[in-house]
């Protein structure tokens, strides 16, 4: 299989999986226990936070281990607006941030809660003044991810940043799609989310930093783990895992970069350059080195994914399937293209493991797949 679905799920790195080993088998200890076991497995933990701290540029006691990115953004989102009530409440978010913000933003509305939705241009790229223009004297949060889970376009959370700190409202930014790829300091804020399976640790485990001073709310109750503020026995594994995925994905990070956008330029290169009706979404600058999001005329993103499944290439759409009903990527339509795109989208997404030959031969088999859709629909 050619697997081009990178912006998902990544593979566990057979190196973390050796580090992780001894948390998984003879060093079981509880954390929160007080026997020698219990010291030991509190030990890796505080190792690994410390390292995860130290890569991201902020302090220890300021990183809060999580489920993942979800986890993240949820306690973000209300445990802020939760201990915040007072100063106001509305939300601002970008129309393109993951369901996890989104839809806990549309919770708190339930609870008497504003939201205000920017939208980005029509490259993809969520623009400073909009947000700025959005935030209002009783705007209590305010987030904007770093980069997109479906385009890739990395939006200029710099700015963002400096306007909405100018206004006093809490600043979010979703790392999940660029933490182990871009330098943290590219994007300032409040708080961060992360998750571990994104840059090749392990899935079930992720981070949030909240600056020091923020008055927040816990989202789990029940155990004083993480400062009393997520309570849940600690994934020892998972935190020497993502320590450890986190230092090989920025020890790396400028190879792998490189080797991928190069096969990833190569990829849709012939993908746009061969196939007729074919459209590149988001900014062709702006974007992180493994997407390419493409969609294809005539066809439908769901089928052509199917496809490409039967005949040995994972690749994921735009849409999202619900019950069996199929809904277009709010992303896609935030950005202001027609149904007829949004639909026929699909993102491809490479990995430092991929190889120049795998990218050639899927873009001949996504070429296969296209043809053999349209005929169908011609025919039919």
């Amino acid at each position: 299989m050619i697997y081009l679905d990178h912006a998902a799920t990544t593979p566990l790195d057979k190196e973390v999986l050796e580090e992780m080993m001894p948390y998984l088998t003879e060093n079981y200890g509880n954390p929160s226990s007080q026997h020698s076991a219990g010291r030991r497995a509190a030990n890796a933990v505080t190792a690994a936070r410390d390292e995860i701290a130290a890569i991201m540029g902020v302090s220890a006691d300021c990183l809060y281990f999580t489920s993942g990115g979800t986890e993240a953004a949820n306690t973000a989102l209300k445990g802020i607006c939760a201990a915040n009530k007072d100063r106001g409440r509305h939300i601002v978010l970008s129309a393109i941030e993951h369901p996890a913000l989104l839809e806990s933003a549309r919770d708190m509305c339930a609870y008497g809660w504003e939201l205000t939705l920017v939208n980005p241009d029509s490259e993809g790229i969520v623009r400073a003044g909009a947000v700025e223009a959005a935030v209002r004297p009783d705007t209590v949060f305010v987030g904007v991810m770093a980069a997109n889970n479906e385009t890739g376009v990395i939006q200029p959370i710099a700015d963002i940043y400096e306007r909405v700190k100018s206004r006093g409202a809490f600043f979010y930014c979703d790392c999940v799609q660029t933490a182990g790829v871009l330098p943290f300091s590219r994007f300032p804020a409040d708080g961060m989310g992360f998750a571990a399976h994104k840059f090749y640790g392990p899935k079930g485990f992720g981070g949030l930093y909240m600056k020091r001073g923020t008055r927040f709310g816990r989202l789990l109750s029940g155990g004083n783990q993480e400062r009393g503020l997520r309570a849940g026995t600690t994934y020892v594994a998972g935190a020497v895992g993502c320590a450890a995925a986190l230092r090989f994905a920025v020890r790396n990070a400028e190879e792998n970069n490189r080797r991928v956008a190069v096969m990833r330029d190569a990829f849709a290169a012939r993908v746009l350059n061969e196939i007729d009706g074919t459209e590149l979404n988001g900014s062709e600058e702006q974007r992180l080195p493994a997407n390419a999001n493409i969609s294809f005329d005539g066809c439908d993103g769901e089928q052509i994914v199917f496809g490409l499944d039967l005949c040995g290439v994972a690749a994921s759409t735009g849409s999202a399937c619900s019950s069996g009903a199929v809904t277009l990527s709010h992303v896609l339509l935030a950005m202001g293209l027609d149904e007829r795109r949004v639909k026929s989208a699909v993102r491809f997404t490479f990995g430092k493991d991929n190889t120049l030959g795998e990218a050639i031969d899927a873009a001949a088999r996504v070429k296969e797949v296209v043809e053999r859709i349209r005929t169908s629909r011609k025919n039919g």
